[in-house]
């Protein structure tokens, strides 16, 4: 190439120079609005639109700004005309070309079919080219019914369904058999739907995550062959009294968090694989008859637990028939601001023979005549130490506890105007606890 027609070249516009699969995956990472608007600068920017495979639709942004606009308490929840025309366009554009993702969050009225319609047409046409990952945060204060071919989806692996949405009766031929990853954030289902439609129809379902808040009728049975991961978020008093109960019927689930109010009955709780739990439950003063046994034995296989303040608590008050044996933990993390709580620390020890790393918070709550039962305690962690004389001598006390320990390793809670105190802290800490320990113990402040 002589320099003349190099120099030709550089003069024009570099970025439409490059081939079209590259154009796509650019556009692909910018804002979808933007990404069209492209597609008028000139017959090739339209082609390569075409290769877009990531579309995010959002229109809860002019939803706010309306409401910041007119200060009015009550909009009515339907997206614009301006909106309907973007989606409409960028389908249009794209043809029938592949899509990876698709993202749509938007706001509709039960009143609204023609809306609905809409919206069940966009999801038709990218589940109809072949989509991998679709995420629908959909408000609509009525029933709304998912377009069937959302249900019958060869191709998807990643699928979001929310927010307060009521699907109605799901069609009994559900059938994912690619879909891997299923995350649902306060969807109404009806009596079994959850788990004997739509989890049936993913026989490869590996994570799974059931979010309810401020919403009624959520799902007391969750039961998959196949589910690993399994996040159950509950925040609904209004659904809680003392006949609520839950299950857990998942033989292959190795993780679960679990963030709920504490329950009279756990019917079924299959949880054999279960490597690793974390608890939150909370007390709801519905629930008159609370009994957490059957759970607390449900997880006990695990090798990391991690308790919240609150289930310390709910654990050691009703937990009835006393703390099972957890034959494989070895990491346990918790916290208590009372004393009651500080004796399931005693007892969660004498009942785990293999814990080796313990993470304790709230050491300010520690009273001094709880001792602790002959444990194998390598690595002590200390969370959140204030640095208080009181909090001090707790810690001093509670050392003497521990006889196998090769790690002790404090975490100063620290504020930003408080540099010189935690500096302080932490001199005071190795000098005076330092030397208080066994010799092959190394002592570290964070």
């Amino acid at each position: 190439m002589d320099a003349k027609t190099f120099d030709t070249i550089c003069s024009r516009d570099a970025i439409s120079w490059l081939p079209d699969e590259v154009l796509g995956k650019i556009l692909s990472l910018i804002p979808t609005k933007q990404a069209v608007s492209t597609s008028v600068l000139s017959k090739k920017w339209r082609t390569s639109f075409r290769l877009v495979d990531n579309l995010e639709f959002d229109d809860s942004f002019s939803l706010q700004a309306e409401q910041d606009l007119t200060f009015r308490k009550h909009v009515r929840y339907v997206f614009t005309e301006d909106f309907k025309n973007l989606v409409d366009r960028t389908l249009a554009l794209q043809c029938d070309y592949p899509i990876k993702k698709f993202s749509l969050k938007c706001h509709l009225s039960k009143y609204d079919e023609r809306q609905k319609a809409c919206v069940g047409s966009w999801i038709s046409n990218v589940v109809g080219r072949g989509v991998f990952e679709l995420d629908l945060r959909i408000k609509d204060e009525g029933i709304h019914f998912l377009p069937p071919q959302l249900y019958a989806s060869k191709t998807l692996v990643n699928l979001t369904l929310g927010t307060k949405l009521y699907l109605g009766n799901l069609p009994s031929y559900v059938s994912l058999p690619s879909l891997k990853f299923l995350f649902i954030d306060t969807v109404f289902f009806d009596y079994e739907d959850l788990c004997c439609v739509l989890l049936a129809g993913c026989p490869v379902l590996e994570e799974l995550s059931v979010h309810h808040h401020d919403f009624s009728a959520t799902p007391h049975t969750i039961s998959s062959p196949t589910v690993k991961r399994l996040s159950v978020d509950y925040h609904s008093p209004g659904d809680v009294d003392s006949a609520s109960h839950m299950s857990f019927d998942l033989p292959k689930l190795v993780y679960l968090e679990y963030s709920h109010c504490a329950l009279g009955e756990y019917w079924q709780i299959n949880l054999e694989s279960l490597v690793e739990a974390k608890l939150d439950l909370c007390l709801e003063r519905r629930v008159k008859r609370l009994d957490v046994t059957d759970l607390i034995i449900g997880i006990r296989n695990v090798q990391t637990l991690q308790l919240s303040p609150n289930s310390v608590h709910v654990i050691y008050s009703y937990c009835k028939y006393g703390i099972p044996v957890f034959e494989n933990l070895v990491n346990l993390s918790l916290g208590s601001k009372n004393k009651r709580g500080w004796k399931l620390v005693a007892n969660m020890l004498k009942q785990s023979p293999k814990l080796e790393t313990l993470f304790l918070k709230d050491l300010n709550g520690y009273t001094g005549n709880v001792s602790m039962p002959p444990n194998k305690v390598k690595s002590l962690h200390i969370l959140s130490y204030g640095g208080s004389n009181e909090e001090f001598k707790q810690l001093k006390s509670f050392l003497g506890e521990f006889e196998c320990l090769e790690l002790v390793q404090v975490d100063a809670a620290k504020a930003p105007e408080d540099d010189g105190k935690i500096l302080q802290t932490k001199r005071d800490l190795m000098m005076l606890l330092g030397v208080s320990l066994p010799s092959k113990c190394q002592f570290k402040v964070t």
